[in-house]
């Protein structure tokens, strides 16, 4: 059995939404709990599977920071690591020998993906974008708006800014 088919059949025998996007590529989407779908595309090469997820543009402010953040989890990060493109975009990255792709190590990497993507996201967006949000939060407040997509964020929004860095 060739790598991609042995990808195709987990991913078959997994409750994720999924597509073959050619013969050696396919796009998985993970459910999260605070981001709702995290991308991750998975892609077989001559050597290695290639895996890659987005998880935020580039931070607004703080870059330094956040990028210090990603970069000191990557030392204790399974199959993938932090990285940004030439823009500045947070992604997860990594690669791992075709020899070692099976269902039980795809659905290993796959929740490495999700847990790094959707448990660190919040936290991200806070450190990146935290006056973006608490102006927002600030406008919907002040003209009666909808809070229900920003509700994640009610503690650090509400929270007195010390020097706006992340709380």
């Amino acid at each position: 059995m060739s790598v991609a088919e042995v990808i195709e059949a987990a991913l078959g025998d997994e409750d994720l939404e999924w597509q073959r996007l050619d013969e050696s590529t396919f796009a998985v989407a993970l459910p999260g709990e605070k981001r709702l779908k995290t991308a991750c595309i998975l892609t077989v090469g001559s050597h290695a599977l290639e895996i890659e997820a987005f998880v935020m543009r580039a931070p607004e402010e703080h870059r330094e920071q956040v990028y210090a953040w990603l970069l000191q989890r990557n030392a204790r990060m399974y199959a993938v690591s932090w990285a940004i493109d030439s823009t500045g975009d947070v992604y997860l990255s990594g690669r791992v020998p075709l020899s070692a792709v099976t269902a039980d190590e795809l659905d290993r990497i796959l929740g490495s993906v999700l847990e790094y993507a959707d448990g660190s996201f919040n936290l991200l967006l806070e450190m990146g974008f935290g006056s973006s949000i608490r102006r927002e939060w600030a406008w919907r407040v002040k003209n009666h708006q909808p809070l229900a997509n920003l509700a994640a964020f009610a503690d650090f929004a509400q929270r007195p800014v010390v020097d706006d860095g992340p709380q």
